[in-house]
């Protein structure tokens, strides 16, 4: 039996991802990660820990807190598999520290995929190997196929071909099938040469199925709430952790308009973010948003939706998750989780960036988030907006 260590939220999704794995005859191993950020949050060390079941529900929903280390305790008791914890307070430190850095520096952080490439499946890898696993799995919505190269088709066109003459080239990521619940956009960053190590169970399957099958077995979080807020954040008060991680900062300065008339005042900076429209303190005849931030004048540029219309944009620390990568290809880019991928042209312009330019302008491309490319459903590779 193959063993295969899975990481445990607490949440639906993870939970039926057990449910399936052993089903799929594998050995599950349950691991929760914490982030030993608040006396709450705080447990143990060590390599293979138990937790004590807390009674008290939080209301607040995030995928590390106390109450959800109970609940991932109580499924995997449920489904009679081994339950370990382990305190990744300095690696969600370095999340924290990106987290901030990005927003001091005017740019829109998604920590929901450093997790993913730094924590989750880096140290998540890192304990399977320790447990003698072959396997690690978390419950994303997302696909792992075997890819085919079929041989008129080059670099981008790499996987989508089935022809016969096809010669297999190794997994390779794909969306969710459940479109609404598509996370493949936070994966791009995953290590290539871990893909035929990763498993995502609930992948194939539509949410409500997802439910049911959690429900069917017995599982109490089968009607609990998607978390929507950055675990390390369940208040969503960006402003006030900032402030309570880093201290008041001089971030100051003034509104103005695309021209530079001065319009008022604000409190910082990184209250905002590119696309942003309520929360302006400014009443105008028509919508007013976020058209960029300046860090170095402390100013906060508004304009009209016109001027968040984004033709091109440039792309760095690139990974690539197919081979033979063409110096100009065309594909569909995502530019944040939730926006409809849009077709557009790709060019390399050095080792690790790429410029995006788009066959139609696109809403609000904020600098720090990522940019996700696909051919079809599949995953290209992506990297981050500058």
């Amino acid at each position: 039996m193959k063993r295969v260590v899975l990481a445990m939220s607490g949440g639906v999704d993870s939970s039926a991802a057990a449910v399936l794995l052993q089903e799929q005859g594998y050995e599950v191993v349950g691991l929760f990660m914490r982030s030993g950020a608040t006396a709450e949050q705080t447990c143990s060390t060590g390599l293979s820990i138990s937790l004590p079941v807390v009674g008290a529900k939080s209301n607040k929903q995030g995928c590390c807190s106390a109450s959800d280390a109970a609940d991932a305790r109580r499924v995997a008791d449920r489904l009679d598999i081994p339950f370990h914890a382990l305190n990744f307070q300095d690696a969600f430190g370095r999340i924290k520290d990106y987290f901030a850095d990005e927003y001091l520096a005017g740019r829109t952080p998604n920590p929901c995929v450093m997790c993913n490439n730094w924590l989750k499946f880096g140290k998540l890898w890192n304990f399977a190997q320790k447990v003698g696993a072959e396997y690690i799995a978390s419950g994303h919505y997302a696909r792992l196929e075997q890819a085919v190269r079929a041989p008129e088709l080059d670099g981008a066109g790499d996987s989508l071909a089935k022809s016969p003459d096809a010669t297999a080239v190794g997994p390779a990521l794909f969306r969710g099938r459940d479109g609404g619940k598509d996370q493949s956009y936070v994966l791009f960053g995953i290590n290539r040469e871990l893909l035929d190590r990763v498993i995502f169970p609930v992948g194939d399957f539509d949410k409500p199925d997802i439910r049911e099958k959690a429900q069917q077995s017995g599982l109490r979080v089968h009607d609990k709430p998607d978390s929507q807020e950055i675990c390390f954040i369940p208040d969503n008060d960006y402003a006030g952790f900032l402030e309570r991680y880093r201290g008041r900062q001089q971030t100051a300065g003034d509104i103005v308009d695309t021209v530079g008339t001065v319009l008022g005042r604000h409190e910082g900076y990184e209250r905002y973010t590119v696309g942003q429209r309520k929360g302006l303190g400014l009443a105008f005849g028509e919508p007013r948003y976020v058209v960029r931030l300046e860090p170095d004048t402390r100013r906060v540029v508004i304009g009209t939706r016109e001027e968040l219309d984004c033709h091109t944009l440039d792309g760095d620390r690139v990974n690539w998750l197919i081979d033979n990568v063409p110096s100009r290809f065309r594909c569909e880019a995502q530019i944040r989780y939730g926006h409809r991928a849009a077709p557009a042209e790709v060019e390399l312009t050095a080792d690790d960036r790429f410029r995006v330019t788009f066959d139609d302008p696109q809403f609000a491309a904020a600098p720090g988030q990522a940019v996700v490319l696909y051919a079809g459903d599949r995953v290209l590779g992506g990297g981050w907006i500058r």
